[in-house]
């Protein structure tokens, strides 16, 4: 039952009515309404449409049961592209951007890379939006994840430099010639204990795109022992890691034969993404 008022009652009423930060609000009602907030603004007194307010009033209690605004919105900005998200990806976040600018700034020039769990998308389409000179192969064993990653690329037309592939890891990838100077992750990486995965929108993402089920180094180890199969001379593999996981993946990779390994720091200075070169 809703405590929400069904009577009619104009925008400025609404957005009075709940109990959320006031960005939120505004932006779960630009939403609901279809109508930008210069509009909304300017037609507060108006009465809302039915429609709308029911809308809204249904955004404004998913969102109080702590649902993430992403999935709520069905959209997440990310590394200056909007991508559509749902509850069977990752919503993308600003640290991953750390290692998106890495690619960008450092793959040769017409680069092939290989994306391992590529999740919504955001990795590939922004490495391929940015560098048109690039070919990605992105691979995620959810083919529900890559209905969504697929979207995302047809969005930003990049389709045509993108091949999707449904795998667990290399799994399905045929060993042959190196072919990839870049191998690329951003794999589940929280160790299954770790209360934050109870927390916050965490909640509500999916799992195994979170977490490994073990100490969160599982699928670090596996993309590392595999990599060398596919990677060119001299090529790299970079992937992210959590805040406190810096040291054990610069062993990971020098134990495996990585150079020139290092660690990459996140906007607050905490270890995020370590590379090596082969």
């Amino acid at each position: 039952m809703s405590f929400f008022s069904a009577s009619p009652t104009s925008w400025n009423s609404l957005i009075q009515q709940v109990a959320l930060p006031l960005l939120e609000v505004r932006i779960l009602l630009e939403h609901a309404s279809g109508h930008a907030r210069t509009w909304l603004m300017a037609h507060g007194e108006e009465l809302a449409d039915p429609t709308s307010a029911a809308q809204f009033f249904a955004l404004v209690q998913k969102r109080q049961q702590g649902q993430p605004m992403a999935y709520l919105l069905g959209q997440r900005e990310f590394f200056g592209l909007l991508f559509a998200v749902n509850p069977a990806v990752l919503i993308p976040r600003p640290d991953t951007e750390i290692l998106v600018q890495w690619i960008v700034d450092h793959a040769p020039r017409e680069a092939v890379i290989l994306e391992l769990g590529t999740g919504s998308g955001c990795i590939a389409v922004s490495v391929a939006h940015t560098r048109p000179d690039v070919r990605v192969l992105a691979t995620d064993l959810s083919a529900q994840a890559l209905a969504v990653a697929q979207k995302n690329a047809e969005t930003h037309r990049v389709s045509d430099r993108i091949e999707w592939l449904e795998s667990n890891w290399y799994q399905a990838i045929a060993p042959k010639t190196p072919v990839f100077d870049l191998i690329v992750s951003n794999p589940p990486y929280i160790a299954y204990n770790d209360e934050h995965l109870v927390e916050g929108d965490l909640r509500f993402e999916p799992s195994s795109a979170l977490t490994d089920g073990a100490n969160g180094l599982t699928a670090l180890l596996a993309i590392t022992q595999g990599a060398q199969v596919f990677l060119k001379h001299q090529g790299a593999l970079v992937m992210e890691h959590g805040y406190d996981q810096g040291l054990a993946c610069r062993q990971l990779l020098q134990s495996h034969g990585f150079v020139r390994v290092e660690t990459l720091p996140d906007w607050e200075h905490r270890d995020r993404v370590t590379l090596g070169w082969i």
